[in-house]
């Protein structure tokens, strides 16, 4: 699926090749039970004020699934356990920012989703995802990895505004 929204912007998609390197590497994970999914308000940093899956930044000698169960851990105060890795999101902001985010999946926690400095939990319906209220690239291709689906997608945004998409789902 590809959308140019803007074609001739100083940015294109195909910049964002082998050779293309993210400021930050960073994760989400998902936690669904049965048919609801865990998100969260993000209180600070990029996207503070957006709904969001829980995730951050990877830490030095981290591997994204270590990231993405840490992150979980300090924003939601619950465990998630066995996440499987569901794709790569290839971020370009034209300000120059960019990352490259793990997507996971979890279906088993333990712990109360809790109120943090940094987000507040918020259980959703699958099929009733806020997406009015998310970066908007989250509706091409949240919908099919909470089907089950792997996804591989590069984005190029305009501070919260999407210019162009490239995104392949997988089984």
């Amino acid at each position: 699926m590809v959308n140019t929204e803007n074609a001739g912007r100083q940015l294109a998609l195909t910049k964002i090749d082998e050779r293309w390197r993210a400021v930050h590497e960073a994760t989400l994970l998902f936690v669904i039970d049965n048919e609801n999914v865990l998100l969260i308000r993000k209180k600070r940093g990029l996207g503070a004020g957006k709904i969001n899956g829980p995730g951050g930044k990877l830490d030095p000698d981290e591997t994204p699934q270590q990231c993405a169960i840490r992150e979980v851990s300090e924003e939601l105060c619950i465990d998630a356990h066995a996440p499987e890795c569901r794709g790569e999101l290839k971020f370009q902001f034209i300000d120059g920012y960019s990352i490259h985010v793990h997507v996971f999946v979890a279906r088993h926690y333990t712990g109360v989703p809790t109120e943090t400095d940094e987000a507040v939990p918020l259980w959703c319906p699958v099929s009733d995802v806020p997406y009015q209220e998310m970066w908007a690239d989250d509706s091409v291709w949240l919908p099919e990895v909470l089907a089950g689906s792997g996804v591989d997608g590069r984005f190029i945004f305009d501070g919260d505004r999407l210019l162009e998409y490239d995104v392949v789902f997988t089984e």
